[in-house]
């Protein structure tokens, strides 16, 4: 294992610190002691430089090193006096080189006890000025050692509690987008339902009922009338299919809104024998666009068809300078708009919100509708 994997990588101060403040000047003192003193003196220094390169290679080895260390120190301190000041620098070795604490104050302990062993041999005498310093260095070294560990680990509790935190917090975003996708999903396949498959089913109730009523006095009515519902099961099954599926309305992706709006209002008139005055400009407009105003229509027909009790509708589409407006209006019975319920408007406030547009209903008893559906200009262009 080399230096580059290594979890705990020693600092450049640590490193340089203990070489040019601890050994080198060992190894430059000892150029003045006298005969074979004086190559010991340069020997030993020189050795731990080349173990320490080593255990910084290799962390591996470290532990092996520190030992060493510990020999080099009490052999130090006996050839020649200022042992305590080469353990003073060699402190920081033990707790960097092993990041297990017992160990470091074990290791930094032996160091010290080797020191003062040294020291004793040499002078013969048990308590002098390096003695005590080598001791007061090793417990100030533990009790800093000590506090540094518990700040580190509290640090690294901290860090590890907020990962946690931000996970679960991920999850739960993730959770909480995933439920609003499906209540979105959800949403918008109750809409295409209603919009689609529930007014064809409507249309074919009602056309239903009328062809039954009238299949004696008027046939050619009738036969009609059952023509139109075939032709709107067919487009039924063929919703249901596409919603099945999940696939989009078959198109361009741009082209004009108008000729899908013109073939639902002569279907519209055909089946329920209305007067339809209709005034569509030309109007180009994305796919999504043309279904949301085709939806529109088709609902708002679907509620003159069930409720108004009208003769004449009139539907106007026309390009303004701030946008696209549908007009749908209707002589029917009208309501009132504050106290109206139901899916079909609320669906299409949605459905043109989707494109920063809205939905204004004026209305009152016996005054029949008017529905105004509003795009911005980003949406639509005219042709």
């Amino acid at each position: 294992m080399r230096q580059a994997d290594d979890p705990y990588r020693i600092p450049r101060w640590g490193i340089l610190s203990w070489l040019l403040l601890g050994l080198a000047p060992v190894a430059v003192a000892g150029q003045d002691d006298p005969g074979a003193m004086r190559y010991w003196s340069s020997a030993l220094p020189a050795a731990l430089a080349l173990a320490y390169a080593v255990a910084l290679r290799y962390p591996g080895r470290r532990v092996r090193f520190l030992w060493t260390l510990v020999a080099g120190l009490g052999a130090l301190a006996y050839l020649r006096g200022g042992g305590a000041a080469l353990f003073v620098f060699s402190l920081p070795q033990f707790w960097l080189l092993t990041p297990v604490v017992r160990r470091s104050i074990a290791l930094s302990g032996a160091g010290a006890l080797t020191t003062v062993a040294g020291g004793i041999l040499r002078t013969g005498e048990p308590l002098t000025g390096d003695t005590v310093v080598t001791v007061a260095a090793f417990a100030a070294s533990v009790l800093l050692g000590l506090s540094v560990h518990r700040t580190t680990a509290r640090a690294e509790d901290r860090a590890r509690r907020l990962a946690e935190d931000l996970e679960q917090t991920r999850a739960e975003l993730a959770a909480a987008h995933r439920s609003q996708g499906a209540a979105a999903e959800r949403d918008r396949l109750a809409r295409e339902i209603h919009d689609t498959l529930a007014q064809g089913f409507a249309a074919i109730v009602a056309l239903a009922e009328a062809a039954r009523a009238g299949i004696d006095a008027d046939p050619e009515t009738s036969a009609r009338q059952l023509r139109s519902i075939e032709r709107t099961a067919r487009e039924n099954l063929a919703e249901a299919r596409a919603l099945v599926d999940g696939a989009s309305p078959a198109g361009p992706s741009t082209g004009s809104v108008t000729l899908a709006l013109r073939r639902t209002l002569d279907r519209f008139a055909e089946d329920t024998g209305l007067a339809v005055d209709a005034d569509l400009s030309d109007v180009a407009c994305e796919r999504p666009v043309r279904i949301a105003l085709l939806r529109c229509l088709q609902e708002s027909l679907a509620n003159v068809r069930k409720h108004a009790e009208a003769t004449t509708v009139g539907v106007v589409l026309a390009p303004h300078p701030h946008g696209l407006e549908l007009e749908i209006t209707d002589d029917g019975r009208g309501f009132s708009v504050a106290s109206a319920t139901g899916f079909g408007l609320d669906g299409m406030r949605r459905r043109l919100a989707e494109f920063g547009g809205g939905l204004t209903v004026t209305s009152s008893p016996g005054d029949g509708t008017r529905l105004l559906v509003t795009l911005p200009s980003d949406t639509s262009g005219s042709t």
